[in-house]
This record gives C-alpha cells, sequence and structure tokens, in this order.
C-alpha cells in the first residue's frame, strides 16, 4: 500500500453532516481533517500532529538536525516537533515551551508557560544547561480576523524568538521559525542575514496550500555580536 501522503485511498472522501449547533465553517475545518492524508499518517506513525511532517520535510532539504545536542522547541504544543527530534537525535536534550499544556514526551523537558513572560528565557537556558545548536519555532499568535494585526503579531513573536536564539545559540547553530504569506519581512530578513550564513524561506509538502505560513531557516549563526 502505498505511503505517498498526497495519496488518495480508494478515492473516496468523508463528508461530515452539519451537527445542530455546530458552525459550517467546524464542519468544514473537521471534513478537513478527516480527509487530510497527513493527519491520517501522523496517527498511523505515531505522530501527535501533522506538523510533524513539516518538520521532517525542512530537515530532509536543509539537515539543520544533524548532530544537534541540545534543541529548543517554541510553541512546543502538541509535540510533534519534539517527537520528530526526539526520534532523529534520540542524546540531545530537548526543551519545550507552550502555553498550552503538553503531554510527557520521554527525554524532554516541557514547560508550561508563556515564552512571553519575562522569566521564560532564564527558565529555558536553565533546562537546556548550556548553548544550543537549534531553535525551532512554531509559535502563531492567536488570530483576531484582521490580516495586518494578525501579520504583526506573529511576526512580533518571530522577533522575540530570534532574540532569544541569538543569546543561547552556540556558533554554527540554526534557527526555524514559522512567518506568515510573503515570509519574513525586510527588517528581520536583514538582521537574520546579519547574524547567519544562509537565510533561506521555504513551504513544506505538508503545510497546506491554501495556508499562509512559510519557515524560515536561518543557519551558521555567527555568534553574538
Amino acid at each position: 500500500m502505498s505511503r505517498d501522503p498526497g495519496g488518495r485511498s480508494g478515492g473516496f472522501k468523508t463528508r461530515v453532516k452539519t451537527a445542530k449547533g455546530r458552525k459550517i465553517g467546524s464542519t468544514r475545518w473537521l471534513e478537513r481533517q478527516l480527509n487530510d492524508p497527513y493527519v491520517k499518517r501522523a496517527k498511523a506513525e505515531g505522530y501527535r500532529s501533522r506538523a510533524a511532517y513539516k518538520l521532517l520535510e525542512l530537515d530532509e532539504r536543509f539537515g539543520f538536525l544533524k548532530g544537534v545536542e541540545r534543541v529548543v522547541d517554541l510553541g512546543v504544543a502538541p509535540g510533534g516537533w519534539t517527537q520528530v527530534v526526539r526520534q532523529k537525535v534520540p542524546r540531545a536534550t530537548v526543551v519545550g515551551i507552550d502555553l498550552l499544556p503538553t503531554d510527557p514526551i520521554d527525554g524532554a523537558t516541557l514547560l508550561q508557560m508563556d515564552f512571553m513572560a519575562d522569566e521564560a528565557p532564564d527558565r529555558l537556558r536553565e533546562a537546556l544547561d548550556g548553548p544550543a545548536d537549534l531553535i525551532l519555532s512554531d509559535m502563531a499568535a492567536n488570530t483576531v480576523g484582521h490580516p495586518q494585526t494578525d501579520h504583526l503579531r506573529t511576526m512580533g513573536l518571530v522577533e522575540a524568538a530570534l532574540l532569544f536564539a541569538t543569546e543561547v545559540l552556540k556558533p554554527g547553530g540554526a534557527f526555524v521559525a514559522k512567518v506568515l504569506a510573503g515570509g519574513a519581512d525586510a527588517n528581520l530578513v536583514a538582521e537574520l542575514k546579519r547574524r547567519f550564513g544562509t537565510v533561506k524561506h521555504a513551504k513544506p509538502p505538508a503545510s497546506r496550500k491554501g495556508s499562509s505560513e512559510w519557515y524560515v531557516v536561518a543557519q551558521g549563526f555567527k555568534g553574538s555580536a
């Protein structure tokens, strides 16, 4: 049986009836989930979310997981990215943080707190116990339905993640973060290029075509300024 995530299973599509009290948008989301090949594959392969394949596909292209010893996962819940890191690099120290609760993952330290809280960076450094090789950020602000506001809020998180990365990464380290349509803005790209040897934008196949998300992959950290 083909495991191609883009393949169809017998050509059948699951349709969801609009239950009483359920909004049409919720019904469409549920129908999309039930028919998403990546969701089905994640369940079959034991990943907590389809997002695991985004990281796997990005790493296949850029190779940032190779040889890492310490990794920080910002916006860890529900834990798919940390699962991938633990699977690919079992000996690595992995520290994750999220406002939402995350079920325990063997070998990972998970903090339930706001990354933007004043005490969060110190808590992460304490758990990391040394300089990081890789900072991952799949954080996105809760949307309010106003595109410009949503973009600014999410990019604010990316900028905070980058600032943290420049404080804890070892030379040669990497930073991978979710951004929105169009990628990182000019000022952020300029800062990334100043701090890293290479900066690329990518949209992995596992990212839905209709989604506005892209990822920025910055490698070869030049060290603290």
